[in-house]
């Protein structure tokens, strides 16, 4: 097992300063995220030139994170492939074609995205839609040596009314999927708030879990009982906002770390667990968003074999 983190929470500074700065912290890996270069949401960030990526930058790249020590284990591309704007939708599915093919001249194994779900349609209706644009890209990136990982984020906020806009949230939604050749980037912050226990379901998708990310939760006392389980539904002016918990950096929320990285580890886990750091409290300045990439490093490098 590696110790990673994802760049996306630094956007403003280039890859190879992130991949200095992250050797001296103790990391071992990057997940590099991969949005197009026109800018985006918060914790999206273009930290390599899909548009114009050819063997030479990635030759470049590669010599970079070599001269560092670091590899990199995954390209990050999160977007609603789903999506009920048809042009919208066609142009992350370029993109993410774009990504595979990057990630195929690197010689990086995984490229991860969400399934995402168009939510004007049941969810009977979305799986079927998902079924041949989900075939396709798993065939595309397969003729290229890399695996398409997808994360349990429930994205909630893509949901006009804050209910699950990604259909990868849950174990029975993990096994359609995988019928479709896909992977797991796992993540045990999003089972946590839906009140399933992270740890449960290691062992029955040991062989589908290949990428993990570190991110950590915490519940806000007494607020569930003002909001209920799907929050916000009046005050919600920030479609994030649940109300009652918050994302926090590994360390400094509810996640039992010990217990995950030792399920990961007895059900054979070789991957790298990445950081994802969407910690408020430790955002909101590159200096602060460093120093709580350096609580989560500290958090999990005692639990990782060296």
């Amino acid at each position: 097992m590696k110790l990673g983190m994802l760049t996306a929470c630094l956007p403003e500074l280039p890859l190879e300063s992130i991949a200095r700065w992250a050797a001296t912290a103790g990391y071992e890996a990057l997940e590099v995220a991969c949005w197009p270069e026109t800018g985006g949401r918060d914790f999206e960030a273009a930290h390599l030139p899909i548009a114009s990526m050819d063997q030479a930058r990635a030759d470049q790249v590669r010599a970079v994170m070599s001269a560092c020590g670091l590899t990199i284990s995954a390209l990050a591309y999160y977007e609603n492939n789903l999506h009920p704007d048809a042009t919208r939708a066609a142009g992350f599915h370029t993109h993410l074609r774009k990504v595979i093919d990057a990630a195929a001249l690197l010689e990086v194994p995984y490229v991860g995205t969400f399934i995402g779900r168009d939510w004007t349609r049941s969810v009977t209706e979305n799986l079927r839609m998902a079924e041949p644009i989900f075939r396709s890209v798993v065939d595309y990136a397969g003729e290229r040596g890399v695996r398409i990982i997808i994360e349990n984020c429930v994205m909630e906020g893509w949901h006009p009314d804050g209910y699950p806009g990604n259909l990868a949230y849950s174990p029975e939604l993990w096994e359609w999927m995988f019928d479709l050749g896909l992977y797991l980037n796992w993540d045990p912050s999003h089972l946590t708030w839906i009140g399933i226990d992270p740890v449960a379901t290691i062992a029955p998708y040991a062989d589908r879990i290949v990428h993990a990310q570190a991110k950590d939760i915490e519940v806000l006392p007494g607020a569930i009982e003002r909001y209920g389980f799907f929050g916000k539904a009046v005050a919600r002016e920030d479609p994030w906002d649940v109300g009652w918990w918050r994302y926090r950096v590994p360390g400094r929320g509810q996640v039992d770390w010990n217990a995950v990285v030792d399920g990961l580890y007895e059900h054979g886990f070789t991957g790298t667990l990445s950081v994802e750091h969407e910690d408020p409290v430790w955002g909101g300045s590159e200096d602060k968003v460093k120093a709580g990439l350096v609580i989560a490093q500290q958090t999990l490098r005692p639990l990782i074999i060296a």
